[in-house]
């Protein structure tokens, strides 16, 4: 468990609704830095993967892992308020 990640689910879908192979991934949600207040009854934040984008953007089972773990980085990040711009700078975009 990471320590602070409450009330997040985490789901796999075949693709973006767009139906693009471009975005591997999608936090939905409100980002920690970005909440007034969080109570009992709040749907939970969702990170989602997109299967058949990791698919196509890997060649191997190896490449697969590895995209898959940068991915929920790059989403979990998101979750804490790090934006795609920090994520770039540490390596994780």
């Amino acid at each position: 468990m990471i320590e602070g990640l409450d009330n997040v689910v985490f789901v796999v879908e075949d693709r973006p609704e767009d139906g693009s192979l471009d975005l591997l991934g999608l936090y939905d949600g409100w980002a920690l830095t970005e909440r007034d207040r969080y109570g009992v009854g709040e749907l939970p934040d969702r990170i989602i993967l997109y299967r058949e984008p990791h698919l196509a953007a890997c060649t191997d089972e190896h490449e697969l892992r590895d995209e898959i773990h940068t991915t929920l980085v790059h989403e979990i990040a998101h979750f804490y308020g790090i934006d795609d711009e920090r994520l770039h700078e540490l390596g994780w975009a």
